[in-house]
């Protein structure tokens, strides 16, 4: 049975492109149904349409500066989202926080990443803040979008060191490889609905739980 993502961005889209090159090398259309059937921007001028059309996915932009409310940008958000097909939809680096009314819409069908360990730095700068902190580990989660910021029930999480040189860039960067790997990995997993969401309880059969545990670092 074939399923559509739909991808929702505001920049660069290098997570939208991990998931993009992982769903061809990976072949998910013939051996999951599974397709990229859309892409969806908040800017114009986000790099990651071009990318987009570059592989000649379909996007769209609704910016949210040309509207009077947030209600209806996000109104016309999640029907762009329903025109694309949208039986998951994946946030890719989207800066825009996501208020009751998105989120029941399409309930238990938003991923997002966070660069921490959540619960840990909920937010923006999450790497100064490891660092301020003074954590050994630090790293990233895949989580189900809730209405609270960076609240939703866990995917799953990756780990890296945090070493005596780091600064927050050099530690964006070694976070951002496991971002690559861990993303696609459960994108493919809950799109094939070997990973749910059931009520706030995150269920998975074991061998979408050793796929997810293997990152860990």
């Amino acid at each position: 049975m074939k399923k559509n993502i739909v991808v929702l961005i505001s920049g660069r889209g290098s997570n939208f492109k991990s998931v993009y090159e992982a769903s061809v090398r990976e072949n998910w259309a013939e051996k999951y149904g599974l397709y990229i059937s859309g892409v969806i921007s908040n800017r114009a001028d986000a790099k990651g349409l071009e990318y987009a059309a570059s592989v000649g996915i379909p996007s769209k932009v609704v910016d949210h500066k040309g509207y009077e409310s947030r209600g209806a940008f996000e109104k016309d958000l999640a029907d762009a989202c329903d025109e694309f097909g949208a039986d998951l939809i994946v946030l890719a680096g989207f800066m825009r926080v996501l208020t009751p009314y998105f989120v029941d819409r399409f309930s238990g069908r938003i991923l997002n990443i966070h660069p921490a360990l959540l619960p840990l730095f909920t937010g923006l700068h999450t790497h100064e803040r490891a660092l301020q902190a003074g954590v050994r580990v630090h790293g990233v989660t895949v989580h189900f979008v809730s209405a609270e910021l960076d609240g939703g029930p866990i995917v799953g999480q990756a780990t890296v060191p945090v070493l005596a040189n780091d600064t927050p860039e050099i530690l964006a960067a070694r976070v951002l490889v496991q971002e690559h790997v861990l993303y696609p990995r459960a994108v493919r997993l809950v799109a094939s609905g070997r990973v749910k969401l059931d009520g706030n309880k995150v269920l998975m059969d074991e061998e979408a739980s050793r796929e997810l545990a293997i990152l860990a670092q």
